[in-house]
């Protein structure tokens, strides 16, 4: 299972998201059809852009509890104090990837910045 996660700031629109998921799947060189869901944290459940750009990508978005987050924080790369203070975790778009890939899921990389949008890919083997 590889999954975008994504972090964002607040009011960002699809268009936003959508850049953020394509920027990130072509820095690691792959394609729209590798990928298996959109995850989110909990904080970010009324951001409705990322949402229409799961519709837009005809991806489900997964939204992960704070405490599915904190138990992979431990296994993210980037490191934000802004998000560590509001979400509690160092990245919400890294931790939301690793914990909706599943179990034993790696990141590909760090998560690449587009404007007020994080994405980053994790694969994984199982389910959420």
């Amino acid at each position: 299972m590889m999954v975008a996660g994504i972090g964002s700031r607040r009011g960002v629109t699809a268009s936003d998201v959508r850049a953020a998921v394509e920027t990130a799947l072509e820095a690691h060189g792959l394609a729209m059809a590798a990928l298996s869901a959109l995850a989110t944290g909990e904080i970010k459940r009324d951001e409705q852009a990322i949402f229409l750009a799961g519709r837009d990508l005809d991806l489900p978005v997964l939204v992960m509890s704070e405490a599915a987050l904190q138990a992979v924080s431990s296994d993210t790369i980037s490191r934000s104090e802004a998000s560590q203070a509001q979400a509690g975790t160092p990245s919400v778009s890294e931790a939301s990837a690793l914990a909706a890939a599943g179990k034993g899921a790696k990141l590909l990389g760090p998560r690449t910045v587009v404007g007020p949008v994080t994405c980053a890919i994790a694969l994984g083997g199982g389910a959420a």
